[in-house]
């Protein structure tokens, strides 16, 4: 038997470093809270028991939990994919003025916190909205058509980002040899674009399912998924094991559909002729192609931005007139039993809450993304692996980990429930799997004879990494950081578990605003809605004037 011996070199033990703090971080907050629950679930008493999980299928209330979860993630993915395929085929493949703001508007409403999307439909839906009368408010079409508001901008742009590169001669082809648009699309279009449909649904599926803030604010007692029944059962029933079931339940679920999308993805995977999008993109030529355009964009505004208009609009409009009453309400609003704060204060918590977060999900993300950049050339199963680890979080619910944080940092050797930091914690795990995702391609993009030319000369690890990888990255940091900012200022169903009362952030004090009666805390839920949308839409701005040059879509 031959031994071959183990070789270290100062790359390896760099790229070791590096994973040692995201590891560590993932371990930690992550698989130690997954674990607990699963311990709590399935061992309460220190001995195997099945029977938690088996009665969550046993009870028909749960059941029915259950059943809707699955009703409406898949309602909503499938009439999502159906409304946005009109979009993406606009964006990709006409050029038209504006079209750079349109691609930016359109990002809005996914980054949006999921409270401020159930305030802006609870205005539109609810008493007194310009909707009222169709009777929506409290029903699981209204939950449907929020999903779609808010997974519209997934599928528009993944979808868009393959089909701008698909060369229209070949659709072109079939119609000249008889086929009419319809046929042609469906034969030739529809079978290449198959991989970015199936990537698209599987995103909002999973996002669906995973549904909190947008149920918990319209679903009312009467709808609930297992999100939300997992946060009743934790706060309203203090039933923590039926919680701990149905949290195991979800997770199976969930890896159970990442492995079926997987597959689904890779078998329709197929290689394609592909041009660049600035060779296929051209401007309307015809009246018919300036219609579909102009109708295409004007629908797209009219359903992403009536829900926004008519928050905005009620927030200005106490029952006096219109005016900044409900904005002057936020500082008037003194601690009460209720919100314990002012909603100014929710403010500032919340900026810095998520500033925090933010650094920690770049350290965590960024690190991760430079060690596995640089193991692209080692065995797939461990790279892969270490892929999995770093971006399951980015599939698991956040009402999940935040579940998992109460019942597993309470006790020695991590105490952190009672700390006001374990919600930039929970934020940055919630955003440093999307950090990571937007800085490993342009990583993976950088030409490694650039890292040995430097090797060769001389160079450490550290200043290869400072010369070379850092100046190229750059760009993309930038708007890694952005999106880190503007998911951890939005992050709802985490930091509804483990925010303390004296130190809620913005979404936490929305929700609590919403469950007090009296117009004026309702409009004051309003107002604070629409200033967390513009925080929301300012760091969006910001990923945008970065994003040229530093990422391909989203």
């Amino acid at each position: 038997m031959i031994v071959r011996p183990i070789r270290i070199t100062r790359g390896s033990v760099t790229r070791a470093a590096m994973l040692a703090v995201p590891v560590a971080f993932l371990g930690v907050f992550f698989v130690y809270p997954v674990v607990s629950i699963i311990g709590r679930g399935l061992a309460p008493d220190g001995h195997l028991d099945l029977s938690p999980v088996a009665d969550v299928f046993a009870d028909a209330g749960l059941r029915k939990v259950l059943w809707f979860t699955l009703w409406q993630a898949s309602v909503s993915t499938a009439l999502t994919v159906v409304v946005a395929l009109p979009g993406a085929y606009v964006l990709s493949r006409y050029d038209f003025p504006g079209k750079r703001v349109v691609r930016a508007a359109l990002v809005v409403p996914f980054v949006l916190p999921t409270v401020v999307v159930g305030s802006a439909f609870l205005g539109l839906f609810g008493e007194g909205g310009p909707l009222s009368r169709l009777g929506l408010e409290q029903t699981a079409t209204a939950i449907v058509i929020a999903n779609m508001f808010f997974n519209y901008a997934v599928v528009v742009r993944v979808v868009s980002g393959l089909w701008s590169h698909l060369d229209p001669r070949q659709e072109e082809s079939a119609r000249v040899l008889g086929a009419g648009r319809g046929r042609a699309f469906l034969f030739v279009t529809l079978p290449a674009l198959r991989p970015a449909i199936v990537a698209a649904a599987s995103l909002t599926f999973l996002f669906t399912f995973t549904s909190f803030g947008v149920v918990l604010i319209l679903g009312g007692p009467r709808y609930a998924t297992l999100d939300v029944e997992i946060y009743r059962q934790t706060a309203q029933f203090l039933h923590l094991d039926t919680a701990a079931a149905l949290s195991i339940v979800q997770l199976v679920a969930v890896i159970a559909m990442l492995v079926v999308a997987g597959r689904i993805e890779r078998r329709h995977h197929q290689a394609l002729q592909l041009r660049s999008a600035a060779d296929v993109a051209r401007r309307p030529r015809t009246r018919r192609e300036r219609a579909v355009v102009g109708l295409t964009l004007a629908g797209t505004a009219a359903f992403l931005g009536a829900p926004l208009a008519v928050l905005i609009e009620r927030s200005f409009h106490p029952d006096s007139g219109y005016g900044l009453g409900f904005y002057r309400a936020l500082s008037e609003l003194r601690r009460g039993s209720a919100l314990f704060v002012s909603p100014l204060e929710a403010i500032r918590n919340s900026l810095v809450f998520a500033s925090v977060a933010t650094v920690l999900a770049i350290v965590v993300g960024g690190l991760a993304a430079f060690a596995l950049a640089s193991r692209r050339h080692e065995p797939g199963r461990r790279t892969r692996g270490l892929d999995a680890l770093l971006l399951i979080p980015l599939g698991t619910s956040a009402v999940t980990i935040g579940f998992g944080f109460i019942i597993a940092l309470d006790h020695p050797p991590v105490d952190l429930r009672a700390s006001p930091w374990l919600v930039p914690i929970a934020q940055a795990l919630v955003a440093a799997p999307f950090v990571a995702w937007v800085m490993l391609p342009v990583l993976r993009s950088i030409d490694p004879r650039l890292r040995d030319a430097a090797a060769v000369l001389g160079a450490s690890p550290a200043r290869t990494w400072r010369e070379i990888d850092l100046p190229i990255v750059t760009r993309s940091l930038l708007v890694a950081a952005g999106f880190a900012f503007a998911i951890s200022l939005g992050e709802f169903g985490a930091t509804l578990f483990v925010a303390r009362p004296d130190y809620p952030t913005l979404p936490v004090v929305i929700f609590r605003l919403l469950g007090l009666p009296g117009g004026l805390n309702f409009g004051a839920a309003m107002a604070a809605s629409v200033i967390l949308m513009l925080l929301t839409a300012l760091a969006i701005l910001a990923i945008e004037r970065f994003r040229v040059g530093a990422i391909g879509e989203f």
